[in-house]
């Protein structure tokens, strides 16, 4: 039981409300608990609201509204804590409670809350009675309210239908005028479809003009595209020149030295050769023995003809790889997609590799294999095989080309063979001084072994 301030028991702190506290009572009491919050230590606070001890008196009403209230009905020491710090703050309003006679020009909800938290006989009335009031009052504002709309909702509506009038009678002279320019606009349509119909024939005229001429344009462009890479080429070569000169002249000889070394040797091996071939005494010739006549028993013009091998014969390959100084020159892809096509790349060159190299060993001619770079996924990592060098065209430049260079690095009268197909490419080569021979005579020449 909650004693009143005489010390009596109080009827009312057995009196229990049947309903929800009405929010606006709800709001008042726990204003009430804020303000009487910060009156009380934190001993005297119940555990639930000791966290909240230090904040301001706005800030508990926003944090710690639904605690204090909580408190407020189930802690009657802490509910009469409260009603102490209410009594001292509002004595004239306790006391009228406590008479059971509460000023009539006091605010009903202040009045409500404060018997909720005093609980005075009675003060469950005076709570539902409150809440009615505010209720009451809430509706007539309501009420007023919906009355104050709806008149300025007449008000729009007069107002929208005047100018709804207005709007009208302006869209309708709009539209005369605007029937009269679409018939304006209809007929200077019809002289622009006449001007289009004129105009498209102009462009389609233009445009068959403009494909002539896109054409000639393509096929300059590809002549020019055509000049470009052949200058290209011929301006790699001329590099490719100058860092064999500058490699040349690091090392401390010339590419002319080189070159007319290697002449020299030919000369001289190709001299050797000769005198072993013709197994010639070592003797002086007789002056007489320079003339040329008829001896009997020595072999015709007519005979020596007919010991001519053909242009297929393997045999002429071994004839031409006997010269001394010889280097051989393969076209690889030539040769592998010629004889073993269906195989992959890796392996053609494998198979090629290894049976040039046997043919290095047995004639002991400088061996040289080019293949197409362009023919490359990735770089290949090739051991190349003893008596072989492998060189793969560079990005831009094809095979013929680096085979033509080849060619043309080799100083005059150096017997040089070049195995290709490519009508081109023995052509070029052919110009240059080298000796084409075809794929195929090669590949029965290795069939052989």
């Amino acid at each position: 039981m909650v004693e009143s301030a005489g010390g009596t028991p109080e009827d009312g702190a057995a009196e229990v409300l049947d309903r929800p506290l009405p929010d606006g009572v709800r709001r008042a009491v726990v204003q009430i608990v804020s303000d009487g919050f910060g009156g009380l230590t934190v001993a005297e606070l119940p555990p639930q609201l000791r966290q909240y001890a230090r904040f301001t008196p706005t800030r508990r009403v926003k944090f710690a509204a639904n605690a204090m209230a909580a408190a407020l009905e189930s802690d009657p020491l802490f509910r009469q804590r409260i009603g102490e710090r209410l009594r001292e703050a509002q004595p004239e309003l306790a006391g009228a409670l406590d008479a059971g006679t509460p000023p009539p020009a006091a605010d009903p909800l202040d009045v409500a809350a404060a018997a909720y938290v005093l609980r005075p006989p009675g003060w469950v009335k005076l709570v539902t009675a409150a809440g009615e009031e505010a209720q009451r009052a809430d509706a007539e504002r309501a009420d007023e309210e919906t009355r104050a709309e709806l008149d300025r909702l007449r008000a729009e509506l007069t107002a929208a239908r005047a100018h709804t009038k207005a709007e009208t009678e302006r869209l309708r002279a709009e539209l005369d005028a605007a029937k009269r320019e679409a018939e304006s606009a209809h007929r200077k349509l019809r002289g622009a479809l006449s001007d289009i119909k004129r105009g498209e024939a102009a462009l389609r005229k233009a445009a068959a003009e403009a494909d002539t001429a896109r054409a000639e344009s393509q096929a300059q462009l590809s002549a020019a595209e055509s000049e470009a890479r052949r200058l290209k080429a011929r301006l790699g070569e001329a590099e490719a020149a100058l860092e064999a000169t500058r490699r040349a002249a690091r090392e401390g000889r010339s590419v002319e030295d080189m070159r007319v070394r290697l002449l020299l040797d030919t000369v001289l091996d190709a001299a050797q050769g000769l005198r072993r071939e013709l197994a010639l005494p070592p003797v002086s010739v007789r002056p007489a023995e320079t003339v040329d006549a008829v001896e009997p028993g020595r072999m015709t013009p007519k005979d020596i003809a007919a010991r001519a091998l053909s242009e297929n014969d393997p045999a002429i390959l071994d004839q031409l790889l006997a010269l001394p100084q010889a280097h051989l020159v393969v076209d690889g892809y030539n040769v592998t997609k010629t004889g073993y096509p269906t195989m992959p790349l890796e392996k053609q060159r494998l198979r090629l590799l290894g049976s040039l190299s046997q043919l290095a060993l047995q004639t002991g001619a400088e061996v040289t294999c080019v293949f197409d770079g362009a023919e490359l996924a990735a770089p290949v990592l090739l051991a190349p095989p003893r008596g072989v060098r492998v060189l793969f065209s560079k990005p831009g430049v094809t095979a013929d080309e680096l085979i033509r260079q080849l060619v043309r690095a080799e100083p005059p009268g150096r017997p040089v063979i070049v195995v290709s197909t490519d009508r081109e490419v023995a052509d070029g080569i052919a110009k240059a001084g080298a000796r084409p021979v075809a794929s195929a005579v090669l590949l029965k020449r290795l069939s052989r072994g």
